[in-house]
């Protein structure tokens, strides 16, 4: 089954992409904690890093994460600064129930606050993002853990310890947890002692992962309405859609936003400046009766295959559910994933599966 047809299933059925059941057996209460008291290094600081931290830190086990980047975060990237809303540079749905946010903070202490807003198939954020409610409500406790900069080169898990390697020092852990894009070990930009076994190089190297870019366009009028969406065919080749990105938001600006992966983003991220501006407003012109270039009042743009730690959109949502679970899978008991690549093969690429695989990773962990 691949994403696409899990989460019709899920439509159909009426229910929710299933989170809420697990979470909580990880509470900080849990006696799971005494089974483990060793250290960890998270490497990645997206959203299966950041949770994979913030859950050790409930368990009260020892752990850093290195962030290549000096920023957390990683796909969740907003912009402050275009608009007087957040704009999701990256992630920007919320694909499952609203009750998520409560199962990720995973303490029932802890009031939950965050608005959305119906967006069919998905919810949309108002005046927030996910972004935003990571930085009010997980990375608080884990920030003094987090080490920017710090680019990972080799993971040496053949000893007793793990020696992971950087490109200033050596660091030690008794085990690893592997946050970051898939597209960086597709690359083989993290070395693995000994090879990681053939099945998950297999699983790494097999996966379409589709390139990933979007745009923010703001218009004097709203001459888009809802927007357009194009039928991709083959749809495994990727996703396309000009959407209202101002929707629900209190404003009264007219932002479009563009979001594009797979084959379809490859024109607009071999492009750049004002011809790439100009091909976007062409575009529009053509589906909105010339009405983009004469509203149009500024722009801004995200090329996710241009992030030099990041490298590329999410993994494609045509993916076999046995190769994700594959990629999920942890090895030699010292190594393991968390992020929205690496989960149990049910569902995948969204935030709350990258949170889901960190409760997943750290469970195997503490037992």
């Amino acid at each position: 089954m691949t994403r696409k047809q899990f989460l019709k299933m899920c439509g159909i059925l009426g229910i929710c992409v299933p989170f809420e059941l697990s979470i909580s057996s990880c509470s900080k209460d849990d006696t799971m904690k005494a089974h483990f008291n060793g250290k960890v290094i998270i490497i990645g600081a997206g959203a299966g890093g950041l949770s994979s931290g913030y859950l050790l830190q409930q368990q009260g086990i020892d752990f850093e994460i290195l962030e290549a980047s000096s920023s957390y975060g990683g796909r969740m990237k907003i912009n402050t600064d275009f608009a007087d809303f957040p704009i999701p540079l990256g992630a920007e749905w919320l694909e499952t129930g609203t009750n998520i946010f409560q199962d990720i903070v995973n303490d029932p202490s802890v009031q939950v606050n965050v608005e959305t807003i119906p967006d069919a198939p998905d919810r949309k954020f108002v005046n927030s993002s996910w972004f935003n409610f990571f930085e009010t409500y997980i990375v608080p406790s884990i920030s003094n853990n987090i080490v920017y900069n710090t680019i990972v080169e080799s993971i040496d898990f053949s000893g007793d310890q793990v020696i992971v390697t950087t490109q200033n020092e050596q660091r030690t852990a008794d085990k690893v947890i592997v946050s970051v894009p898939l597209k960086i070990l597709q690359d083989g930009d993290i070395s693995f002692i000994p090879s990681l076994p053939q099945d998950k190089l297999d699983a790494i190297n097999n996966t379409t992962i589709w390139e990933g870019f979007k745009a923010f366009i703001e218009c004097a009028t709203n001459f888009y309405k809802d927007g357009f969406e194009y039928q991709i065919t083959p749809a495994s080749d990727g996703q396309k859609i000009y959407y209202d990105a101002a929707l629900g938001q209190n404003t009264t600006k007219n932002i479009l936003g563009l979001f594009v992966v797979g084959k379809p983003a490859l024109v607009y991220i071999s492009l750049s400046g004002n011809a790439l501006r100009d091909f976007i407003l062409n575009e529009l012109n053509v589906i909105f009766s010339n009405q983009a270039t004469p509203n149009y009042v500024k722009h801004i743009t995200q090329n996710w295959n241009d992030e030099p730690f990041i490298k590329a959109g999410y993994m494609t949502d045509d993916a076999d559910w046995r190769t994700v679970r594959e990629l999920g899978r942890s090895v030699a008991e010292k190594v393991y994933f968390a992020g929205g690549a690496y989960t149990n093969g049910e569902n995948w690429v969204s935030v709350h599966t990258a949170a889901q695989s960190a409760k997943e990773a750290i469970q195997e962990i503490v037992n």
